[in-house]
């Protein structure tokens, strides 16, 4: 008995002490951001900045192959170095070495996009179409998964508990649809690794994703960043409450609708990791921003080539799809389309247009193809020099001959068309009254003739100007007209 408590003391002391070696802080060794990591894909091409911390004045050094690069830690034991690019092509390992050495094996080079928004940017695979089929489809192992978890911040985050994954059935069905169905269309026609990190949350405004430089670039919204600093938010120390249902909810302000905080939690972890671009999917929650979300979109691009400094990347979105949002606001959709496509005249900018593929019952249509195809048409088009129809007819200009307006367009493709081979829809005309009434609309080559019989000096043109609007007008491509107006009123 003597013998059995003497070897469970020193079971326990040598356990105590294996604890205490475990929990003691390593100081010592060098860290990388979980950005970083197992089967990561680098960009090809761009300068390969890795960063980290170390112990202050610790040497840390950086190898991918035969190139090489040190540096010392700073007074925060804070460290960063920069690579030259790397092409396309195998596997490689980076080896980051100071104190202690770590390295990262099955690391691809290819193309890395971010993809952010809200609900539809974050809607998975398996809950968008054809699920069954598109997961057990999803064996892709040079596509890498990587998917930031929904922290919001109130002060720059370093890093996010996230890890690489390659794509598989398994990898697949939890992640975004759209930026799977973006990276897999990429994959396809590049022959290269494709990197995809996912950074959404469902319900949030645009204010929330973009950094504090990027309010400050453009003066329509300073103000924005300018309350933010004068009234923070307060948290209060409470537990979480419950609600009607007995279910616990979080006390006290969402965190994640104020400005910059997502920015904070879940982007600027990921700066500045080299990237081809953004896709971006959002402006259901800022519905009522009328043109104001054009500023607002100005502030978040700005702001995030600022904080990358890898100059103007593309950033390509989407266009909001139908829906009935309410019979009060049948206007509020299409002047949210309005200042999407006034968001075009952003350098480097592209739209991927929904109007055919929404669900006026749905707020989140099921088709994300569709979606992360017509992202990718921009991408392979604008980025990577594929000869391709990539929009679909965008309103030029427009001209008033007698009782018609012939109305231009750009982005015709091979010609304009009716998608279902039926007459041209949702086009409206008005006089002077600003009384719009429907039209008929024929394709004369390039452009299309409106006319109504009540109205015999029309100055006005609407196509699409409706929350439910299911226009055909698109170009023999299939790539839909976006909605528009030629009027101001």
């Amino acid at each position: 008995m003597l013998r059995f408590h003497r070897v469970t003391r020193i079971a326990v002391c040598a356990l105590s002490l294996s604890l205490a070696l475990s929990l003691r802080p390593c100081a010592a060794d060098v860290r990388l951001p979980r950005i970083f990591g197992n089967q990561m894909v680098l960009q090809r091409d761009l300068p390969v900045r890795v960063w980290g911390k170390a112990d202050p004045g610790e040497k840390v050094t950086v190898s991918i192959g035969k190139n090489e690069s040190s540096a010392t830690a700073d007074e925060q034991g804070k460290w960063k170095v920069e690579l030259p690019p790397l092409a396309a092509g195998n596997p490689v390992e980076v080896k980051v070495s100071g104190k202690n050495t770590i390295t990262l094996r099955d690391v691809l080079v290819g193309e890395v996009w971010v993809c952010s928004g809200q609900s539809n940017m974050g809607m998975t695979v398996q809950g968008a179409a054809d699920a069954k089929q598109e997961i057990a489809a999803a064996t892709h192992p040079q596509i890498r998964l990587f998917a930031v978890p929904l922290i919001p911040s109130a002060k720059p985050a370093d890093d996010c508990d996230a890890y690489w994954k390659e794509c598989t059935p398994e990898s697949v069905p939890s992640f975004s649809a759209v930026a799977y169905y973006f990276g897999r269309q990429l994959h396809e026609k590049l022959g290269v690794p494709i990197g995809l990190i996912n950074t959404s949350w469902g319900g949030t405004l645009i204010e929330p994703w973009t950094p504090p430089v990027g309010f400050q670039s453009v003066p329509a919204v300073t103000s924005i960043l300018t309350n933010l600093e004068k009234n923070p938010p307060v948290v209060p120390q409470t537990k979480p409450r419950k609600n009607k249902k007995g279910k616990k909810v979080a006390a006290g302000p969402q965190l994640q609708q104020t400005p910059t905080y997502l920015y904070n939690g879940m982007i600027h972890p990921l700066v500045p990791f080299a990237i081809r671009g953004a896709i971006w999917y959002q402006g259901e929650s800022n519905l009522r921003d009328g043109k104001l979300y054009t500023e607002k979109m100005k502030a978040l691009i700005q702001g995030w080539r600022s904080v990358w400094n890898e100059g103007e990347f593309p950033f390509y979105y989407v266009q909001l799809a139908p829906y009935m949002y309410g019979k009060n606001i049948p206007t509020a959709l299409p002047l949210m389309w309005e200042a999407q496509t006034a968001a075009l005249s952003i350098p480097n900018t592209g739209m991927a247009v929904t109007i055919d593929i929404g669900n006026a019952k749905d707020i989140h249509p099921k088709d994300k193809q569709d979606v992360g195809k017509r992202l990718a048409l921009w991408a392979l088009a604008k980025n990577y020099g594929k000869q391709i129809v990539y929009s679909g007819p965008l309103y030029k200009s427009m001209s008033v001959d007698g009782s018609k307006i012939r109305v231009k367009f750009d982005h015709v493709g091979g010609g304009l068309a009716a998608r279902d081979g039926k007459p041209l829809k949702w086009f409206t005309v008005a006089g002077e009254d600003q009384k719009f009434v429907d039209a008929q609309a024929k394709i004369d080559g390039d452009a299309i003739v409106v006319s109504a019989p009540n109205v015999e000096k029309p100055v006005a043109v609407r196509f699409g100007w409706d929350q439910v609007a299911d226009p055909n007008l698109a170009n023999i491509e299939g790539l839909p007209a976006s909605a528009f107006r030629t009027d101001r009123w």
